[in-house]
């Protein structure tokens, strides 16, 4: 009897398929974990783009992210007109015409009793809660009782009222800056320039033409990671900053050297930038590198990067073995003990036990 037509996949297209599988371009994920140390790494090519030690790159311009934290300094911060004169506010008063032995040319503080003092020969004179404006015209009509021909000048130099906003402003996990009674900016993503902009910006709200110095006081967001793995007690993690110039023999030194439970294995783990592209797996020649003077694997550190450094074999088949004994240790230590115990209650008595 001849057998019914059955839809069995010929080998040779099963071995097509797999090989254009295979060719595809782009990353590809496998189930299994492979080994990103193989057992000998190829040497990077002199050409490669991949800096290192004595091919260092500048990192791209810095973008502020939390927890950052900025310094801020007010260059000019003067509230909006028409400001109201207040108590301690610092006023620039010139007036021409004055006595010539006498000059009105200084700058003045308002008093607690509201009044600026200029002087014996011109007395006080109460300024709180006048306009600019105002005050010129009250220091003009006081000081002509005493002088003929008087032209008055009034700036604000300084508000008392005005929010402090030199200083350190650390940088939220919300990406703003608190600027106190002016409000927040959201500087999260922006580079020194722009953060500039921001906060100025937010401060025109209640400033006139504010002008501020801004710079990056900690750089506490770009990091580079140091793993160690444990010898089979787990693994040890390290977080670092990124100066723009360290390379692996640096973050080695970082951390005080490769630990007893370490070996030379080691290699850089670089995510894809801004998810973008493969993961780039740098085996690391460490013997090379310390011994050779090698610079070919001693690669420049990026934010994010991994240093994992891999454990010693031979210690962690030691720990493994240890852990797996331990528990029957303990249980053999125990039974010893009981048995010595019975022992010498069966030859002394329970009362010479101890």
């Amino acid at each position: 009897m001849k057998l019914g037509n059955h839809n069995h996949s010929h080998p040779g297209k099963t071995l097509a398929v797999l090989a254009l599988l295979l060719c595809a371009p782009g990353c590809t994920a496998f189930l299994a974990p492979r080994d990103p140390f193989p057992a000998t790494p190829p040497e990077p090519p002199m050409e490669s783009t991949v800096p290192r030690e004595l091919e260092k790159v500048t990192l791209p311009r810095y973008v502020i992210e939390p927890p950052d934290i900025l310094l801020i300094e007010g260059v000019k911060l003067v509230p909006k007109s028409p400001h109201k004169i207040e108590t301690f506010d610092a006023l620039l008063v010139r007036v021409s015409g004055a006595f010539p032995d006498r000059p009105i040319d200084d700058a003045y503080s308002v008093d607690a009793d509201g009044s600026i003092n200029l002087g014996p020969t011109y007395g006080r004179i109460k300024v709180t809660g006048l306009t600019i404006e105002e005050a010129e015209d009250e220091v003009r009509r006081q000081l002509q009782q005493i002088l003929s021909d008087v032209d008055v000048s009034i700036s604000l130099l300084q508000s008392a009222g005005a929010q402090a906003v030199t200083g350190q402003h650390l940088v939220g996990p919300d990406g703003r800056v608190n600027l106190g009674t002016y409000g927040a900016a959201f500087v999260a993503g922006m580079t020194i320039e722009e953060a500039r902009k921001a906060i100025e910006a937010q401060l025109s709200n209640k400033l006139e033409a504010p002008e501020v110095f801004v710079d990056v006081l900690a750089y506490n967001s770009k990091l580079y990671y140091v793993i160690t793995q444990g010898g089979g007690f787990g693994d040890n993690v390290v977080r670092l900053p990124i100066t723009g110039n360290e390379t692996v023999l640096d973050a080695v030194a970082n951390i005080g050297g490769i630990s007893q439970v370490s070996s030379s294995r080691m290699w850089i783990a670089r995510p894809a930038p801004n998810g973008v592209g493969c993961e780039q797996v740098l085996p690391v020649q460490w013997e090379d590198i310390t011994r050779g003077a090698s610079t070919a694997t001693n690669y420049q550190l990026m934010p994010g990067d991994r240093l994992f450094i891999a454990e010693d074999r031979y210690g962690k088949a030691t720990a493994t073995l240890s852990k797996i004994l331990r528990p029957f240790e303990s249980f053999f230590g125990f039974v010893s003990l009981a048995t010595s115990t019975l022992n010498r209650i069966d030859r002394f008595g329970l009362g010479n036990t101890f």
